[in-house]
């Protein structure tokens, strides 16, 4: 019995074990066997190789002989039984045991009265057990030495097992719970907005009374589909001569003479409304100003389009023909001249017409007409200033980046009107020189590539960081070759673009400044600038009430 204080840890794992490696005998219908008159276990054999002394590693290890376990009392109605427990050596197919002894009554193990057999083989820890005084003396591993072992039962069926929730996975649940109400609500807003557009799109869109309306967008070439009687037959687009910030500008005709038609998206509606309510305004109707004729609307809701209507100039804007052209000085002086008595007019009050400041003046917004004099377009950013009114909510950083003034790129502008007329002014000396830059007494070359205001500092399209580092900070200015300065009239226009340039804004020239020093220049042979072609009251006409047309 000094024996069984080894034997307890092992009976602990094998009671564990007991549950998972011990299968049914062979026939599963037997009943446990009746106790009367049946085998009873006294005594077993034991063994523990945890404890015994292993011959084949310590030569001194005295001879071993077979230990019995008696088996401890019981109550009535269970029987004990004798077991074998082995490890089985898949790699080598040996079988080493571990341990031998009593066990209590175990049903698996009834009618077992010989020498012990395998019960199961699912680990590499087997047992098995059997009743009779030391009937594991003797155990047999059947099969073991040849790598089959018998089963007494299939494997059991596997369930899969769900997995237990991760913290992924819980966190792609909140995000799912978190944005599928959003999405809904925002699908929700989309569709009431869209709604809200197609129910109310004739109240944003509406004109005046009269204007036309069309059912299609335009097209070069319009013929007669669709029509309502109106616009299209009076009007007839021919090409696309520009693409802008605003829209696209086509060469139309109205009649026998070509005309320029402006094309406004929906999104830019404001825009075509603050133009033509600077060509609406008193005396707007000035050589130096684009020629205005009028306005219409095509379209209705989201496909909604709307036209400007003005005079056509085929050589385009001052810019673009700079790229291709070198100016005489006559020529060049002309230019200058128009440009200055244009902002001048814009920058004045009288006669019932506020001044206004273009914002947007470049050599990309001044037109150029048959006879190389020049008018300013584009007022879709124009502010206009009555007396007694503020700037209302005017933004400050507006316009091209090349051409804003130092102020401008800082967001140091003071909201007056004389801030912002001297706004203008900076980029009418950045037009200036781009003007005298193509003159041939100053040493312009028809074959010379033609260059933006500071394009070589900083490139053809600078960044607003790039501009803010080399004009308010570096403060560099366009370049003035000295050639320039040895002809009279260009010196007079380089310390003009000069002082209009300058840092200090308060020290800039003013428009009618720079038009009494540039018509101090005038050459011999230069004719005055052209009165205006025409004259008839400033009323804007809509398109639909002109008649004599024809086809491109």
């Amino acid at each position: 019995m000094g024996t069984k204080s080894g034997l307890n840890f092992t009976l602990l794992i094998l009671g564990i074990q007991g549950t998972v490696l011990a299968a049914p005998p062979m026939d599963e219908n037997l009943p446990p066997r009746p106790k009367g008159g049946g085998v009873e276990t006294h005594f077993c054999e034991f063994f523990n190789d945890s404890t015994e002394c292993d011959a084949t590693k310590n030569s001194s290890c005295p001879p071993s002989e077979v230990k019995r376990d008696e088996c401890q009392a019981i109550e009535a109605g269970k029987s004990n039984h004798c077991f074998t427990l082995w490890y089985f050596n898949n790699e080598t197919n040996k079988a080493t045991v571990k341990v031998k002894g009593c066990f209590l009554d175990t049903v698996a193990c009834n009618d077992r009265a010989s020498n012990c057999t395998l019960h199961n083989v699912k680990l590499p820890l087997l047992h098995c057990c059997c009743e009779g005084d030391m009937c594991n003396e003797n155990a047999t591993f059947p099969g073991l030495e040849a790598g089959v072992l018998p089963q007494t039962e299939s494997p059991p069926e596997r369930v899969p097992a769900s997995p237990l929730p991760t913290a992924d996975d819980d966190t792609e649940a909140v995000i799912a719970y978190t944005l599928t109400p959003l999405f809904l609500l925002f699908a929700i807003l989309v569709g009431c907005y869209l709604l809200y557009r197609k129910r109310k799109g004739s109240s944003f869109a509406e004109l005046a009374s009269g204007e036309a309306s069309l059912s299609r967008p335009p097209s070069a070439g319009a013929g007669t589909e669709n029509e309502t009687g109106g616009l299209l037959s009076q009007v007839t687009l021919c090409e696309v001569r520009a693409r802008g910030r605003f829209g696209a500008v086509w060469r139309a005709k109205l009649g026998p003479k070509d005309v320029a038609v402006k094309v406004f998206p929906l999104q830019d509606k404001q825009s075509w409304v603050a133009e033509q309510e600077i060509y609406r305004l008193p005396r707007m109707d000035h050589p130096d100003i684009l020629h205005y004729i009028g306005v219409d609307k095509k379209g209705d809701n989201l496909q909604a389009e709307y036209w400007l209507i003005t005079a056509y100039h085929e050589k385009g804007s001052l810019c673009d023909y700079l790229k291709a052209h070198t100016l005489t000085w006559a020529e060049a002086w002309r230019i200058a001249a128009c440009v200055a008595r244009g902002l001048a007019h814009l920058h004045e009050e009288g006669g019932g017409k506020p001044a206004v400041a273009h914002r947007d003046f470049k050599s990309k917004n001044v037109l150029l007409k048959a006879d190389m004099s020049a008018c300013i377009a584009d007022f879709g950013l124009a502010l206009i200033f009555v007396a007694g009114r503020g700037c209302g909510d005017a933004h400050g950083q507006v316009g091209t980046r090349r051409y804003m003034a130092p102020e401008v790129l800082d967001g140091a502008i003071n909201f007056t009107k004389d801030a912002f007329l001297r706004i203008d002014m900076y980029a009418c000396a950045l037009v200036l020189w781009e003007i005298a830059s193509r003159c041939d007494e100053g040493g312009a070359e028809p074959t010379a590539q033609y260059r933006l205001p500071l394009e070589e500092e900083v490139g053809s399209h600078p960044g607003l960081e790039e501009m803010q580092e080399a004009v308010v900070q570096r403060k560099l200015r366009p370049h003035i070759p000295p050639q320039w300065r040895e002809h009279p009239g260009l010196c007079i226009l380089c310390d003009t673009m000069e002082e209009c340039w300058d840092h200090d804004a308060e020290a800039r020239l003013s428009a009618s400044c720079v038009l009494e020093r540039v018509a101090a220049q005038r050459p011999a042979t230069a004719a005055a600038p052209a009165p205006p072609p025409f004259t008839h009251d400033t009323t804007p006409l809509l398109i639909h009430e002109l008649a004599d047309l024809q086809s491109c």
